[in-house]
């Protein structure tokens, strides 16, 4: 039986994922499966949700199958434009700077082109019911 691919290392000093911190008992080695090809299927599914209920069964997956847990809320301050909902990812040794960068920002994408996720992602929160 063979081991499924890991992602390969970042350049030394090109990344600060702490991936050497993975070595240590009692890590999570899971995000190690997202290798650069599945990061962009992972991109692509993200950028295509149709439904709120969609993206959270992907945010579900993306924690049962990497350990990685993504958080989708109304930010701090109004909500104006989808720059006002707050994404955010739990700090998880081995996960690389660039992908912490590119999954919230598919987020987004997805939620410009489809504004009704956003609307009921709000509605979830109650920000919708006086409207």
């Amino acid at each position: 039986m063979s081991q499924p691919p890991i992602r390969p290392p970042c350049p030394p000093g090109a990344c600060d994922c702490r991936r050497e911190q993975l070595q240590a008992a009692g890590t999570d080695p899971r995000i190690l499966l997202l290798t650069r090809e599945q990061e962009h299927k992972l991109l692509e599914r993200l950028e295509n949700v149709e439904t709120l209920e969609q993206l959270q069964h992907l945010q579900q997956r993306i924690f049962d199958q990497l350990g990685l847990r993504v958080h989708i809320a109304p930010g701090p301050n109004e909500v104006k434009t989808m720059r006002g909902i707050s994404i955010r990812m739990d700090p998880v040794p081995g996960l690389c700077r660039k992908t912490r960068a590119a999954i919230p920002a598919a987020i987004r994408r997805g939620l410009e082109r489809r504004p009704h996720i956003a609307w009921d992602l709000l509605n979830t929160f109650d920000l919708l019911r006086d409207a």
